[in-house]
């Protein structure tokens, strides 16, 4: 019989986050495979999980497959796990997943944290529709991408790095508008949480001024939110006249 593939989240800061089930499926794992060993190892260690983790990340997941593969059809149990995270959300995992599923293995994967979640939610906008974004484009078809966004109705998440959240900022207020309602959420579930919400153009004012320090999710409203803010203003003013 075929192994499993277990796809394990880990906290995205806060050790507690661990769930019991995450931590047993790691112990009983024959192989463990981390987008960084040296990331994984300090977590492996405190929850008392002894095993060699092994490397399987965006530069090496195509070539290391094939391998791992062969494991699970020997009746291996593996266990992937990312820096932090759900594995595959905007990580490594997603070719692995699909390689297991051709070749009729099971593939399983735990429920867990995630950093987008916690975001949205805290954000105060609507969560019953939302598109997930991920990065945008650095380079090649950053630009397309803002435009057909311009044009999206439900809330939309994106993750950004430190040293590129202003000049993204910046964007979304030249293609969505300067008064779109966003929500700007860094360092989940550590001692310095922050979660900063308004216009588009007051959070990139709050952030020129303040510290760019560790992950970023911005949530953005879609367009019928600040279509319906804008008529709304509209009434107002009719009536005050």
């Amino acid at each position: 019989m075929s192994g499993i593939l277990y796809l394990v989240p880990t906290p995205i800061g806060n050790l507690e986050d661990m769930t019991f089930r995450a931590i047993r499926i790691l112990k009983e794992a024959d192989v463990i495979l981390a987008e960084d060993t040296r990331t994984s190892a300090p977590m492996l260690k405190h929850f008392g999980i002894d095993k060699k983790a092994y490397s399987h990340h965006q530069h090496n997941e195509h070539k290391a497959t094939a391998e791992i593969i062969k494991f699970l059809k020997e009746g291996k149990m593996v266990a992937l796990v990312s820096d932090a995270g759900t594995p595959a959300i905007s990580d490594p995992g997603f070719f692995l997943v699909r390689e297991a599923l051709k070749n009729e293995i099971e593939v399983n994967c735990l429920p867990g944290a995630t950093a987008f979640v916690p975001a949205l939610v805290n954000s105060g906008l609507p969560s019953d529709q939302f598109v997930f974004e991920g990065f945008l484009p650095v380079k090649k078809g950053r630009q397309t991408r803002l435009k057909l966004l311009a044009e999206e109705e439900r809330t939309m998440i994106f993750y950004e790095s430190p040293h590129r959240l202003l000049k993204t900022l910046e964007e979304f207020a030249s293609y969505l508008g300067e008064d779109r309602q966003a929500s700007v959420s860094r360092e989940l579930t550590k001692i310095y949480e922050e979660t900063v919400r308004g216009t588009v153009l007051k959070i990139k004012s709050h952030f020129e001024n303040n510290i760019l320090k560790g992950e970023f999710v911005i949530c953005v409203a879609g367009k019928d939110l600040a279509k319906d803010k804008a008529s709304k203003n509209k009434d107002k003013y009719k009536k005050e006249d």
